[in-house]
């Protein structure tokens, strides 16, 4: 029977291990989809994320990992009631109880924890799909996952150039810079309103520390982190993020997009979106795909997408399961 036991000290063996498990996953479950890079992957392993700790776990049969599985335990104030897990199975080892075991480790070390809720999101079309079902988690929330070709997106230089009366754009690389760091902690707080279906996802209060703290986090994970944002004298009113991860610049992700609400209606967030676009064109011309996902019922966010030419990549699911 496969052995599971938790990792402390990340070795090289262990991410090599664990990017097997994760390259031969996608190769089945999303034929054509990017392979995480063992870049990647060891940034994920030794890089826990913005106001949180993780537990990792491998499941063994013999000298073979035959399974990994993470559980994110968020610290944070508003937050500190959930977990967020992964489990993958080699396919040449499933049906064999091995995601089992390693879902039952988790859910021991979420209440262990003092947590109520997990979550975890499964791509639709999945064996991921049946398997959180039959052990009783429900879907809370139901996202499009889109793509665009950065070098085919149209209208962009339009976009960008488009008159915006009292506004200007900013961008830059990184930690915000110190003199719009109150005011980006503020236009962060705008993203409370956006869809979360009946996920038990908790609050988050950004201050100027945060901010920082999360650019931070992707730095130290060995990612690149781009914002724009469009300012409204000294304010920002609305601002976009993309990440480009270490190892494979070719699909950038979509981080977060939000407007302010007073400044709702002005084409804001078309507007910075574009202008990311073109500072990967101008800047970044290895990122040739940009991924993001959006709420099924987030309509403003989908047209805006889809003007930019945005196409449906797959259908994806939160899941939840009150422990």
């Amino acid at each position: 029977m496969d052995r599971v036991q938790q990792l402390h000290d990340i070795s090289d063996s262990d991410v090599a291990a664990w990017h097997d498990v994760l390259a031969a996953s996608v190769a089945r479950d999303l034929p054509g989809e990017p392979t995480p890079t063992l870049d990647h992957v060891h940034g994920c392993l030794t890089t826990a994320g913005l106001d949180s700790h993780h537990l990792l776990w491998v499941a063994t049969s013999g000298d073979e990992v035959t399974g990994v599985a993470r559980l994110r335990l968020f610290d944070g104030p508003g937050r500190d009631h959930l977990g967020q897990f992964t489990v993958d199975v080699h396919p040449d080892h499933r049906r064999r109880g091995i995601g089992s075991r390693l879902l039952d480790t988790v859910a021991r070390a979420a209440r262990a924890e003092e947590r109520r809720s997990l979550v975890v999101e499964a791509s639709s079309d999945t064996p991921g799909v049946a398997f959180l079902e039959t052990k009783g988690f429900a879907c809370v929330l139901s996202l499009s996952l889109l793509l665009l070709s950065v070098h085919d997106a149209g209208d962009v230089d339009e976009i960008v150039h488009a008159e915006h009366p009292g506004y200007r754009l900013s961008r830059w690389l990184g930690v915000v810079p110190n003199e719009l760091a109150q005011t980006f902690a503020a236009a962060k707080s705008a993203m409370g309103d956006m869809p979360t279906g009946d996920m038990d996802y908790g609050t988050t209060k950004w201050d100027t520390d945060r901010v920082r703290d999360m650019a931070e986090v992707v730095e130290k994970r060995g990612d690149t982190l781009l914002t724009v944002a469009a300012l409204h004298g000294d304010m920002i009113a609305g601002f976009t993020e993309l990440v480009i991860p270490i190892g494979d610049s070719s699909r950038a992700i979509q981080f977060d997009t939000a407007v302010v609400p007073e400044h709702r209606g002005n084409g804001l967030g078309l507007w910075v979106k574009a202008a990311m676009l073109d500072w990967l064109r101008a800047e970044w011309p290895a990122v040739e795909e940009i991924e993001t996902d959006n709420a099924e019922d987030n309509d403003h966010m989908l047209a805006v997408n889809e003007r930019l030419g945005f196409r449906p990549l797959r259908k994806t699911r939160q899941y939840q399961y009150d422990l």
